[in-house]
């Protein structure tokens, strides 16, 4: 083989080899773009969390295989009425008992994720199995679990409890979301705490309570914080 050959076929090899780089750098990239936009700041924890960034990514595409094998189902709008209508019953209560109610919503949570088809046994396997769908408002399930179980051991004040119940407002409202409607559990970006009115089935929007000399409205707890932002609606 002649000299000249053999410089044609590295060049050919060395061009080979650059293209395949390429393409897999475009592929990574769009794979962690891909993530990013599924899981929203869930991936951003994630990869703060684990030792680099690949470690990351690969716990994320484990999470989708996962929820790929489960059997998330929507809810009828029979069983949306009924949660729908005792979240409401739930914020009734807190006026009275702020901390009861507190572990009511919490369970209510819980309950309509079993109907749904999550795993509910373990806490954090609760979180890694909602993240494929509902990244953009497992922060507030994490935050109101905690209060929660301060509020177990009676060690959160009455404005955590606030901010507890509007948290897992956020996460509650999702889960009920109609299939079809911006917000259902698909596996898409757009599950994003929903703006705008609410759909057939969807908690109402309501104060904490039915006294209104006493506010403890969860509308009125975020007005103070700035977390967990509601929207106005109307019937």
């Amino acid at each position: 083989m002649s000299a000249d050959t053999l410089v044609w076929v590295a060049a050919v090899v060395v061009a080979v080899v650059a293209i395949v780089a390429v393409g897999y750098a475009v592929l990574r990239q769009r794979r962690r773009h891909r993530l990013r936009d599924r899981f929203g700041p869930e991936y951003d924890r994630t990869v703060r969390e684990r030792e680099n960034r690949r470690e990351a990514e690969q716990e994320l595409l484990a999470r989708e295989q996962r929820f790929d094998s489960l059997d998330i189902r929507p809810l009828s709008p029979e069983a949306r009425q009924a949660y729908a209508k005792k979240w409401t019953e739930v914020q009734e209560r807190f006026v009275d008992a702020p901390g009861f109610s507190v572990t009511e919503a919490d369970q209510l949570v819980t309950s309509v994720m079993a109907d749904r088809g999550y795993p509910t046994e373990d806490f954090e396997q609760r979180i890694a199995d909602l993240s494929v769908a509902h990244g953009r408002t497992l922060d507030h399930y994490r935050k109101a679990h905690e209060i929660s179980g301060r509020a177990v051991r009676q060690a959160a004040s009455t404005e955590e409890l606030r901010q507890a119940m509007v948290h897992y407002r956020a996460l509650f409202e999702e889960l009920l979301e109609a299939p079809g409607s911006r917000g259902a559990d698909d596996g898409s970006p757009r599950n994003a705490p929903r703006s705008g009115s609410p759909r057939n089935g969807s908690p109402r929007e309501g104060s904490l309570g039915e006294r209104p000399s006493r506010d403890h409205s969860p509308r009125h707890a975020e007005a103070g914080s700035g977390q967990a932002r509601e929207d106005t609606r109307t019937d």
